[in-house]
């Protein structure tokens, strides 16, 4: 497959959370040079427990990238045990989340550097390094940042409706937070790429979260050459997760069209899936249809490659 070897100075930023993230990035790494793919991560369903700083989506994606991510869940450690969480459980202690007891480590080990005044982007460097993840690896804020669901149940932190409540509420507005500001390390990143890809991941509680943090919107619309949209909706349906439930409740139809409209003018190209109904509603977006359901490593790494194909193509014309 052709890869970005003839375009070496090419840089590409990707914006992911969750397991559809954690894939088309772990699809990039493969064809990529490590200097040249950042990933910035959705860090607003972080959360403390046990005294710990939980970061889900962070951990997803250095799970994968470290080859350690559970192959079932697409969540949480391979080869994992669970002696803490059943004994926890015994003790008739918080138990809606599920802790590994070699997941527990990483966030031991986060809470540790954190402590001792790391911030939380030298704390996953630290971490990252441990897992021999070559690319940058970049959480959107060292600032708290936790995204809230207005529901039909009240106000609910993240956590709480995704996992404790199985995202079950009805979500009426996902609510994010005022002035928080991104890292050195991540606007250094956006300063100098070429491609932003917003990965496969909800529009609402993955992407916008990022997107939400000054200064990233801003400039994703001004620096990069080209901004690609990847659909996570697919026939319909979310390929994992509620993104396609959530966008029924916000009044939305649950289609690759939808998330395009939604992204609209952040995108120059919008990469759905061959199950959806040909989409194009804007002179201005390249749309570009091709198969992102990612069952295993070769279409990860089939998808990136077509992504990055079709950057080299675009930039070049």
């Amino acid at each position: 497959m052709t890869t970005a070897e003839g375009y070496p100075n090419l840089k590409f930023v990707v914006l992911a959370g969750g397991v559809g993230g954690a894939k088309l990035v772990d699809g990039l790494s493969q064809v990529l040079a490590p200097e040249n793919l950042a990933i910035i991560t959705n860090t607003g369903d972080d959360f403390q427990h046990f005294g710990l700083t939980i970061c889900p989506d962070v951990d997803t994606i250095m799970y994968t990238l470290g080859g350690e991510a559970n192959a079932d869940t697409g969540w949480g450690r391979s080869e994992e045990s669970w002696r803490v969480f059943e004994e926890i459980s015994r003790l008739d202690g918080p138990s809606w989340f599920k802790l590994g007891d070699l997941d527990l480590a990483a966030h031991l080990v986060r809470s540790e550097l954190l402590s001792k005044g790391c911030t939380l982007t030298q704390a996953t460097a630290h971490l990252a390094i441990s897992f021999s993840v070559p690319n940058s690896l970049l959480p959107m804020s060292d600032q708290p940042a936790p995204t809230l669901i207005e529901s039909d149940q009240g106000l609910l932190s993240f956590q709480t409706w995704f996992v404790e409540m199985a995202w079950q509420p009805v979500v009426k507005q996902v609510r994010l937070p005022d002035e928080i500001k991104a890292s050195k390390q991540v606007v250094n990143a956006l300063s100098v790429a070429d491609v932003v890809v917003l990965a496969p991941s909800n529009p609402f509680v993955s992407i916008d979260p990022i997107l939400n943090v000054y200064p990233i919107r801003e400039m994703i619309s001004d620096i990069p050459e080209l901004v690609i949209g990847v659909s996570p909706i697919v026939g319909g349906k979310a390929i994992k997760g509620p993104a396609a439930k959530m966008m029924a409740e916000l009044g939305m139809e649950a289609t690759a069209a939808a998330v395009a409209s939604y992204y609209d003018s952040l995108l120059d190209v919008f990469v759905f899936d061959n199950l959806d109904v040909a989409v194009s509603f804007s002179e201005g977006i390249v749309f570009h249809q091709t198969n992102t359901i990612m069952n295993n490593l070769y279409d990860r790494r089939a998808l990136a490659s077509h992504i990055v194909d079709l950057a080299l193509e675009l930039i070049r014309s």
